[in-house]
């Protein structure tokens, strides 16, 4: 007796309007199921999230000190966790306390909303107290 071979399979179904796979091709699982929004990953460089937070810093404050500069920050990224260091100066007498609270509050806020990173750090280190006495002192100097 003789044994019998199977019948050759029949190609793959191909979708109306979609062109058959070319010859030697590598099947692909499709992502049928996987909306488009799933699919793939997005990066966003430390760089960028420490722009964020530096104008979320500069909307934090009242103003910045005649003569001061702008705030400026560092951010650790990893995992999806931003641990953000802000510098920045201030007018003085102020409530040193209370800025830095606004500070860390809408870098958090703004970061988590622009990056969707989670911040469980915001540290705020004032460099630099600007006074009103002192800048008047100054200007008179310079006459």
């Amino acid at each position: 007796m003789a044994a019998q071979t199977p019948p050759p399979a029949p190609p793959p179904a191909v979708p109306p309007g979609a062109a058959p796979p070319a010859p030697g091709a590598v099947a692909r699982p499709a992502a049928a199921g996987t909306p488009p929004s799933e699919r793939g990953a997005t990066t966003i460089a430390d760089r960028v999230v420490a722009k964020i937070a530096a104008q979320a810093a500069r909307e934090a404050l009242v103003r910045v000190p005649e003569g001061g500069s702008a705030p400026h920050a560092a951010v650790d990224v990893h995992h999806g966790r931003a641990r953000v260091r802000v510098g920045l100066e201030l007018d003085y007498p102020c409530d040193i306390g209370g800025q830095c609270r606004a500070v860390r509050r809408r870098v958090a806020e703004r970061v988590e909303a622009l990056a969707g990173m989670t911040v469980p750090e915001v540290a705020v280190h004032v460099e630099r107290l600007h006074s009103v006495h002192t800048r008047r002192a100054a200007q008179g100097r310079l006459r």
